[in-house]
């Protein structure tokens, strides 16, 4: 296989695969690489919500995944007290291991040549312009050309830090997640179970109906970092152990889940990269995407639609832009992102019922007495209704009124 390609893609994930898929369809030479080879796990909480839907038909695989997925119809909010309420939606949940082989053979179908295992080392420059990557695969260290070169290498900033384009090294937020088999809890968990609670501040926990009687379970802590003097980032000092036990521990689901269940393998962590910030976007020749970019809802924490969507505006300007300014073609992506922001900008807002959960309990409560609400709820998940609205001190306010 020659090493030389139009666009060589780093990271076969939903924002890489989306992209070279694209590109490939497009007519573009496309090298699509990943440091594992593939199917391989990823931790994740699994849930595809309704951006994840509209990505997955876009690129043509949507039956095919929804063949394999957990299909559900409801995001279940549970709040402190023990209060809750089943918010509708177009929901499934089908583990990362599955759905990125199935997008990964997609890009391949559409004539982008993968290659694995094959781990980015460093940007090959000519002068500023990254005109090809330093790949190592197995002990030998490899050269690849190629005009233009696409970063879609996740939540972990080494390969950031490498092509020079890390602002922040320390992750948005961090989540610790396991697969658990208990057959008896199926048909007792049909939801997307979300539980925020004061043991959890700062995040929440979740459980996941997967196929096959199997469940996602997890904790997550959202908006970890803090600013020290000097402008440094750092983590807050949490152990996501103990967070995911405070879980079983306050929300008697989990619990039960835990203690009658089979964990498969063994519990995995992972950081997030969110709200569309931490790292700059593109340098001459190479462009970032995906969670490398920060494409994570803060929030939620939910980040594989908005990974493919990064993923195919990447690829929409490298198509409509190869034969025109290079300044052009990487503003038009910027531009693509920035139009992104705002949506980005409300639910880092929002996020902040992770840190005051009591919140939830009001939302929850107005939200089983007021359809008006309940559809409000709806349209967070769908994208078509700001999440400040219900969040924030002004729309707790007017929720109140309501």
């Amino acid at each position: 296989m020659t090493r030389v390609a139009d666009v060589l893609v780093i990271g076969a994930g939903p924002a890489g695969s989306a992209c070279a898929q694209a590109l490939a369809a497009g007519g573009l030479d496309v090298k699509l690489v990943d440091q594992h080879d593939f199917p391989r796990d990823k931790v994740c909480g699994d849930g595809l919500i309704p951006d994840a839907h509209a990505a997955l038909r876009r690129l043509g695989v949507y039956d095919e995944v929804m063949s394999q997925a957990r299909r559900v119809r409801h995001v279940r909010c549970i709040g402190p007290r023990g209060g809750m309420v089943d918010v509708p939606g177009s929901l499934a949940v089908l583990p990362r291991e599955q759905l990125d082989h199935i997008l990964f053979r997609s890009a391949q179908r559409a004539g982008a040549v993968a290659f694995t295992p094959a781990k980015f080392e460093a940007p090959l420059l000519d002068g500023e312009r990254v005109v090809g990557a330093r790949l190592k695969v197995g002990s030998d260290v490899q050269d690849w050309p190629a005009r233009w070169v696409v970063l879609a290498t996740g939540a972990v900033p080494q390969a950031l830090m490498a092509a020079g384009l890390c602002e922040r090294r320390t992750p948005s937020g961090v989540a610790l997640r396991g697969y658990v088999r208990n057959e008896a809890m199926v048909g007792r968990i049909e939801q997307l179970q979300i539980v925020w609670h004061k043991r959890l501040a700062g995040g929440y926990g979740w459980i996941f109906p997967s196929p096959d009687g199997v469940f996602n379970i997890g904790a997550g802590l959202t908006g970890s970092h803090e600013v020290e003097r000097g402008g440094r980032h750092a983590m807050r000092n949490v152990n996501l152990r103990e967070m995911f036990d405070a879980f079983c521990q306050v929300h008697a689901p989990a619990g039960e889940l835990m203690r009658g269940g089979t964990l498969l393998g063994e519990m995995k962590g992972a950081p997030l990269r969110c709200s569309l910030s931490g790292a700059r976007w593109s340098r001459p020749g190479l462009l970032v995407t995906g969670e490398a970019a920060g494409s994570t809802y803060a929030f939620t924490g939910e980040g594989i639609g908005k990974a493919m969507e990064t993923g195919l505006l990447a690829a929409e300007a490298l198509l409509h832009g190869s034969l025109g300014p290079e300044a052009a073609l990487r503003e038009r992506y910027e531009a693509s992102l920035r139009a992104l922001q705002p949506r980005f900008g409300l639910y880092e807002k929002a996020a902040q019922v992770n840190h005051h959960p009591w919140l939830t309990d009001l939302v929850i409560w107005r939200a089983r007495r007021s359809p008006g609400i309940l559809r409000r709820m709806t349209g967070v998940l769908e994208e078509t209704q700001n999440p400040g609205r219900l969040i924030s001190l002004r729309g707790l306010a007017k929720l109140m009124l309501e």
